[in-house]
């Protein structure tokens, strides 16, 4: 699952930083799309949650977690891409303002073309390593894990062997469903959120990472 709506970037006042990755809150948008997951999987037979090292994760989580009488786990490698100078919020403002770095990025789908960014092998290789590891803790079981838009792209393209840029936009609050057995990785659903109005909602803001 994708976080909630974050509150939007005000220029000259950074987010605080968790480890190095900026750390917004939850927007009222975001909290409102917290309780329509929880709404959305009230009665699904989840046997675990897990959440990023930051705030929105654990927000979006809290609903659910709270009806389900499940104690969120945090799993620090779940936390979004590293966006090297660009962290803290400036990375929406200097993408709305085409800065020459993220049009590069965004020409090679490689997040280490921001500067000190994070590389799309090392984001690859940190998450997968984490969802490998839960669902061998976890064989025939259904967990929730609540993270980022550059995880799930980052993720997909591993269960797709595709480029991950092919699964950047997950609208927040949204569901991706994957089957893990083995080596093996199945998709059986992405950006599901039907529970928030699906595509007639208000537009997300791009992946505010």
């Amino acid at each position: 699952m994708r976080h909630g709506q974050s509150i939007p970037y005000q220029e000259g006042q950074p987010f605080p930083l968790v480890d190095g990755h900026g750390d917004p809150p939850l927007s009222p948008r975001g909290e409102w799309q917290a309780l329509r997951v929880r709404d959305r999987l009230s009665d699904v037979p989840i046997t675990g949650i897990y959440v990023s090292s930051l705030t929105r994760t654990h927000q979006t989580a809290a609903p659910l977690a709270a009806h389900l009488g499940i104690e969120p786990i945090a799993e620090p490698d779940l936390r979004e891409v590293y966006l090297g100078e660009f962290e803290g919020g400036m990375f929406r403002q200097l993408a709305a303002e085409n800065h020459p770095a993220v049009v590069r990025m965004r020409e090679t789908g490689e997040w280490g073309a921001l500067p000190g960014g994070e590389t799309n092998e090392q984001l690859r290789s940190r998450t997968v390593g984490v969802i490998d590891r839960l669902a061998a803790n976890h064989a025939d079981e259904l967990i929730v894990v609540v993270c980022h838009g550059g995880v799930i792209a980052a993720l997909l393209g591993h269960a797709m062997q595709q480029p991950a840029r092919r699964y950047i936009g997950a609208r927040n609050a949204s569901l991706t469903h994957v089957v893990v057995h083995g080596d093996a990785w199945m998709l059986r659903a992405f950006n599901d959120a039907a529970h928030t109005g699906g595509l007639t909602a208000d537009h997300d803001p791009p992946p505010d990472l």
